[in-house]
């Protein structure tokens, strides 16, 4: 397969490379360029100031991005005429490897982004040169210096290795998404080599990129490969992919992308949602029988509710603007797209694509207890006996040693990990402890995460706030794996208690130990300011992202919302499976507008909690008793010291607690009407208040058999929603009949049936069916997965609730197995 583009690539990188020291005129010959085809120019910064700097690799992504071949074909003649070049400018670029046209730059805005960080760049851009046309020890050990140091950059993730793929396509391997699900795939035949190396899971070190590159290339000169360089792979791997999303999808609200683009071309650019419907109406010349089909138990209109559908996935793509509520915007990408039913079936699988894999993002994050924004709290040990503190502080760097293990970034797992500790300090010992401290020192920490700095285990000698990823520093003789740490304190304070004797410990569940450690500091002179957590920026989350990832219409979300505004406390109660605690969740994000964890806290009742427990009361520590508050009480004061801001307190299994013991005098307080107003507390002889800007989200479970204990006083101060089991709505069987196992839909309509059998049974009723969430936590694809949901999920749970009918349990029980052995 011969490919024109790579000659043109190769002269162009060679050409961009002559410009390191004269960046400014590189940036001059850019803007000519954008200028003469009056397009307009992309290098500019938040501020609106044109880049004065900019690195080799985004000089290609202003081509290699998400435009037209006609338009990339234009802008190269623009370059190969400045740069005065041989080679002809490519018609196709076949096997070129895209990115985001959000995210053309390889480096961070000029506020965010550090001096060297342009810099850095280029040095990869030119060893990256160096290495692939004379490839000698010296060339590789400085392409491995400088890719290791960028690789840590804000702005670098995969997109590194796409960089020198495209200025070397045939030395160095592009590892895009793409390109890693097809090296991945064990039918391709480099599965098995490659996680020898790594798992792609995460960006290689340079020691394992150009492992993986050497391994790649051995296999294609095998004789039975049929791909025999590096470009020929990233084709076959971008048309496998394409493939894939070459079929059509059968998702009814489809139909409406393209009339609802076109309503508001002809409205315009911007309606109301009941103008874009009469438009449509009117353009496709609608009937009754299509506009006023009611569906579902809450009488949803199925026409209005398709057409908010194709607008949710419309604002993803970027037709139309999210930011205007009440009002459909199209955005200059919107005005200028035509839209059929195959680009409309590419877009909804695309994003379901996405929305999955932010799912499995999310649920890896719950596995770990680990919340990517969530400041974590740790005790750590500047060395044996704290020798290496002075060094550390003078630095402001924190390190651990192993440094004989290299760069931690390339174990994929503890248990890989301690593999090498054994093999380099010997078998004897198990080297759980350590292979914990390495994992957590690369992995689990996070820039904002709080530090203190111990001397054996009864001194701490210092306070600091993490401010960088993790990396190895080469240049150091020992401790060579490091982070940098903004040191707020120094010098010498008793520990309350006794330290624990390992190298690095998460403290932070431990609340009441983190608030004394936390005590030490405060009004201490030695600190150089005044403690301050640093901000962080948390993921936008909106409406419309909610409703893509929770099987509710947006009507019943914005009835949800505006009882929740209504009321402050509402409780949200349904069947098993509901997905009550996700909702929750999501419900509170989507109000706040971003996943700020800060704001949000879930505590669970149970028979024996209690006020002091919830509010505040007296525990037993060695000396007698000590009051101290509880999470209620520290939750609304955070709340009153940022009045401008919603904070969302989330209780599970709320039925389950004695609510006047557990609330007590504050009982009253959460009422909408007694926000704000002031209660001496039972202990504390405190005026206490619930603020205003406190809104409480209860969950119960209604097939609970407690459920019938719930007092007045309860039902009186709260709001009450049903969650339904989602088996039936359209949103549900269109995301999961996409890539659903043939068997999934023959068990959907067998649990549907169930849910019925059971409504009308007396003993049970309509808060004993099956939520839907049992269907949505593994891969629907999975035959033995459906399987294991009926044999270890389902059936326990109708034999709970038919525990004296057997017959009852014996007739659905073969009724689910029948649906997957049919």
């Amino acid at each position: 397969m011969k490919f024109e583009w790579p000659e043109f690539y190769i002269e162009l990188a060679n050409k961009v490379l002559s410009y390191k020291d004269k960046r400014i005129e590189l940036l001059q010959i850019l803007y000519d360029s954008f200028e003469s085809l009056d397009v307009k120019y992309p290098f500019v910064e938040n501020d609106g100031k044109n880049l004065g700097d900019i690195c080799p690799f985004t000089v290609f992504g202003a081509f290699n991005k998400g435009i037209s071949t006609k338009n990339r074909i234009i802008f190269l003649n623009q370059l190969r005429t400045r740069f005065d070049m041989v080679s002809r400018v490519p018609d196709a670029f076949d096997g070129v490897p895209l990115v985001n046209n959000m995210k053309a730059w390889f480096f961070s805005s000029k506020s965010e982004r550090k001096p060297d960080d342009i810099s850095n760049l280029w040095n990869v851009f030119e060893a990256g040169i160096a290495y692939a046309d004379n490839p000698t020890n010296v060339s590789k050990s400085a392409l491995m210096l400088s890719y290791d140091k960028v690789r840590h950059q804000q702005g670098i993730k995969w997109n590194i290795t796409m960089g020198l793929f495209w200025i070397r396509p045939y030395t160095y391997i592009n590892l895009d998404d793409k390109n890693r699900k097809y090296l991945l795939d064990e039918n391709n035949g480099f599965s098995q080599l490659i996680e020898k190396i790594t798992n792609l899971k995460q960006v290689p070190t340079a020691k394992a990129y150009l492992e993986l590159i050497d391994l790649c290339k051995n296999k294609l000169s095998e004789s039975s490969s049929i791909i025999s360089n590096f470009p020929e792979l990233s084709y076959t791997a971008w048309k496998l992919s394409d493939t894939e999303i070459e079929t059509v999808s059968t998702a009814s609200f489809l139909k409406w992308f393209g009339p609802l683009i076109n309503a508001l071309k002809t409205l315009g650019g911007t309606a109301t949602p009941k103008q874009v419907r009469a438009q449509i109406i009117k353009d496709m010349n609608l009937g009754k029988d299509i506009t006023n089909v009611i569906v579902g138990k809450t009488g949803v209109n199925k026409f209005e509710n398709e057409l908010a559908f194709a607008r949710t996935y419309l604002v993803y793509e970027g037709y139309i603007d999210k930011k205007i509520k009440g009002t459909w915007v199209l955005t200059d990408k919107g005005k200028n797209v035509e839209l059929d039913d195959k680009a409309a079936s590419k877009i909804f699988k695309k994003w379901v694509q996405k929305h999955k894999l932010r799912k499995e993002n999310d649920e890896a994050r719950i596995i770990e207890s680990r919340d990517n924004n969530e400041i974590h709290y740790w005790i750590y040990a500047p060395g044996e006996n704290s020798f290496k503190w002075n060094e550390f502080y003078a630095n402001g760097i924190m390190g651990i040693g192993w440094e004989e293990m290299g760069d931690l970034t390339q174990y994929s797992s503890k248990s890989l990990m301690k593999t090498k500790m054994k093999e380099l300090y010997g078998e004897e010992l198990t080297y759980m402890n350590s292979a914990l401290a390495t994992w957590q020192f690369a992995n689990d920490l996070s820039p904002g995460d709080v530090i203190y700095a111990k001397k054996g285990k009864y001194k701490i000698i210092g306070r600091g706030i993490v401010e960088s990823d993790y990396y190895f520093d080469d240049n150091l003789k020992d401790y060579n794996n490091i982070r940098k740490v903004k040191w707020t304190h120094n010098g010498e304070w008793d520990h309350p208690g006794q330290a624990v004797m390992k190298t690095l410990t998460d403290i932070t569940a431990y609340t009441e130990y983190v608030d004394k450690l936390e005590s030490l500091f405060i009004d201490d002179e030695s600190g150089e300011e005044i403690i301050e957590k640093l901000e962080v920026i948390y993921e936008n989350y909106s409406d419309e992202e909610f409703l893509s990832e929770v099987f509710m219409n947006k009507d019943s979300y914005d009835t949800l919302v505006k009882l929740l505004e209504l009321k402050k406390n509402i409780i949200l109660q349904g069947a098993p499976g509901v997905g009550k605690t996700f909702i929750a969740k999501r419900l509170a994000y989507s109000i706040m507008g971003s996943k700020d964890s800060s704001r949000v806290l879930m505590v669970q009742f149970h028979q024996s909690y209690s006020y002091e427990d919830f509010v505040m009361g007296y525990h037993p520590t060695k000396e007698g008793f000590e009051l101290n508050s509880g999470p209620f009480y520290q939750f609304c004061k955070l709340a009153q010291d940022d009045e401008e801001r919603d904070y969302f307190f989330i209780i599970d299994e709320i039925n389950r607690g004695n609510l006047s013991k557990i609330f007590g005098e504050l009982l009253m307080l959460i009422e909408k009407d007694k926000r704000g107003e002031k209660l001496r507390l039972l202990y504390s002889n405190e005026l206490f208040s619930v603020p205003p800007n406190v809104y409480i989200i209860g969950m119960m479970n209604t097939a609970d058999r407690s459920l019938a204990l719930i007092d007045y006083a309860l039902r009186r101060r709260f709001a009450f929603y049903d969650i339904e089991p989602a088996f039936n709505t359209e949103i549900f069987q269109t995301v999961f009949s996409e890539n659903a196992h043939p068997k999934f839909n023959a068990l959907v309509d067998q649990i549907i049936s169930l849910n019925n059998y059971i409504s009308k049974d007396e003993a049970l009723g309509d808060g004993f069916r099956i939520g839907h969430s049992y269907l949505c936590t593994g891969d629907v694809s999975e035959e033995d997965w459906l399987y294991s949901v009926v044999k270890f999920e389902l059936l326990p749970l109708i034999n709970e609730y038919w525990f004296d009918e057997q017959s009852k349990v014996e007739q659905w029980t073969k009724k689910l197995y029948g649906a997957l052995n049919d």
